[in-house]
C-alpha cells in the first residue's frame, strides 16, 4: 500500500508527458502532468511532493521543446504547473497539520479513558482477572464500554457495562457509573442496592445536562458478586448481555430470571409490588470462569448476517489455562467471525476463581 502513492504520481506524470508528445495541437496531456503534483502532495510526505513538483516543471519544460512551441505557451505551461505544484505542498502542510492535531486529540482521549478506566489487577481475592477492549475503528479509541472488578468487605465485586453513545460524553457518564461503582461498592451490602444508588447517580447526572429524554440517554450493566471463598456467584443484570459461565470445556450462559431496566432510565423500580428485584445465585466451581462481554460480542455478524453466540463457539469448548487464554481465544474467534468487521466496540472481562488458593506467607 505505501507504494501506491508513487505508482499513481508515476501513471499521471508518465500518461501525461505521453499525451503531449502525440496529441494534435491545441490538445495536451497538461491537465494529467499537473495532476502528478496533485497526488503527490495528498499523498505524499512535504519532500516528496516538492520532489515531484520539481521534476514535473522539468519535464513541462522539456516536452514544450521537445513539440518546438513558443516561449509564450511554454512559460504559460510552467506557470500552470507551477501554480499547481504550489498549491498542491500547501495542501500537503495543512494535511500533516490536520493529522498532528488529531492525533493529539486521540492520545488526549485515549489518556483521558484510560486515567477513568484502567486495567483491573490480575488477582483479586481468589480469583484471576482478565480483560481486552477492541475498539470498532483503529482512529476511535474512545468509547462508552466500561468494565472494574473490586475486593470489598462483601465479596469481590464486578461490574461491565456499556454507556450509549461515543467520545467524551460517554467518557463522562463512564466516569459517573465508574465512581459510584467503586464508592458505593464498599457500603451497600447488596448488589440490589448497590445498582440502584448507581442509578440515583446517573440519573442525578443526567439531570445537572440540562432537559435530556429519560430514554435517550441509559446505561446498561451486570454487577457481579464472587464471595470470600470463591464459591458463590451472584448476579444482577440491568439490561446488559448475559454472563457466561465457562468450565470443562462447556460454555453455558447465565440469562436473568427476570429482565431488569438498564441503569439512569430515570423510570424507577418497576417491580411489581410485593415482589423483590430477583438475584441470580449460581455456583462458581474451582478453575471455573465467569466471561462478561458487551453487545460488540453479542451482536457479532457475519457476512450472511448471522449473530455470534459464544455457547455454539467450538473454540471456547475447550480448558484454559488461565483467563488471559480465554480473553485471546473469544477476541480472535469473533475476528474471524466478522472477519475484522466490528460494528461497535467490544469489551471482554473474565474472572476465574483458581483450582488452588494462594497462601500468605
Amino acid at each position: 500500500m505505501a507504494k501506491v502513492p508513487w505508482i499513481l504520481t508515476a501513471l499521471a506524470l508518465v500518461v501525461g508527458v505521453f499525451l503531449d508528445l502525440i496529441a494534435p495541437e491545441p490538445y495536451t496531456g497538461l491537465p494529467l502532468l499537473a495532476a502528478a503534483p496533485l497526488v503527490a502532495g495528498a499523498t505524499l510526505s512535504f519532500r516528496s511532493a516538492l520532489a515531484v513538483v520539481c521534476v514535473t516543471c522539468v519535464v513541462s519544460v522539456a516536452v514544450d521543446i521537445e513539440r518546438e512551441r513558443p516561449a509564450t505557451p511554454l512559460f504559460v505551461d510552467l506557470a500552470v504547473v507551477g501554480l499547481i505544484g504550489v498549491l498542491a505542498l500547501g495542501v500537503n502542510l495543512l494535511m500533516v497539520r490536520q493529522g498532528r492535531d488529531l492525533a493529539l486529540a486521540r492520545d488526549v482521549a485515549e489518556a483521558v479513558q484510560r486515567a477513568v478506566l484502567p486495567d483491573p489487577p490480575r488477582e483479586v481475592g481468589p480469583l484471576d482477572v482478565a480483560a481486552g477492549y477492541t475498539a470498532a475503528h483503529a482512529e476511535a479509541r474512545i468509547g462508552g464500554d466500561f468494565f472494574a472488578v473490586q475486593e470489598t468487605p462483601f465479596g469481590v465485586r464486578v461490574i461491565i457495562g456499556d454507556v450509549r453513545g461515543k467520545g467524551m460524553a460517554a467518557v463522562a457518564a463512564v466516569s459517573v457509573a465508574i465512581g459510584a461503582f467503586r464508592q458505593e461498592a464498599e457500603y451497600d451490602p447488596t448488589l440490589i442496592t448497590l445498582a440502584e444508588r448507581m442509578d440515583e447517580a446517573l440519573a442525578r447526572e443526567a439531570a445537572r445536562g440540562g432537559p435530556v429524554i429519560s430514554t435517550e440517554g441509559f446505561t446498561t450493566a451486570l454487577l457481579a458478586e464472587v464471595s470470600a471463598d470463591g464459591e458463590v456467584l451472584s448476579l444482577v443484570n440491568r439490561g446488559h448481555p448475559p454472563p457466561y459461565l465457562v468450565h470443562d470445556g462447556r460454555c453455558t450462559r447465565l440469562d436473568p430470571t427476570a429482565p431488569q431496566l438498564p441503569l439512569g432510565v430515570g423510570l424507577g423500580d418497576l417491580t411489581p409490588a410485593g415482589s423483590a428485584v430477583p438475584v441470580d445465585v449460581v455456583r462458581l466451581p474451582p478453575g471455573a470462569s465467569l466471561l462478561l462481554v458487551t453487545d460488540g460480542v453479542t451482536e457479532a455478524r457475519d457476512s450472511r448476517g448471522t449473530f455470534y453466540d459464544p455457547v455454539f463457539s467450538g473454540r471456547l469448548r475447550r480448558r484454559f489455562k488461565d483467563p488471559e487464554a480465554l480473553v485471546d481465544a473469544l477476541t480472535k474467534d469473533v475476528g474471524r467471525w466478522t472477519e475484522g468487521e466490528h460494528e461497535d466496540d467490544m469489551a471482554i472481562l473474565v474472572v476465574t476463581r483458581r483450582r488452588r488458593p494462594h497462601h500468605a506467607v
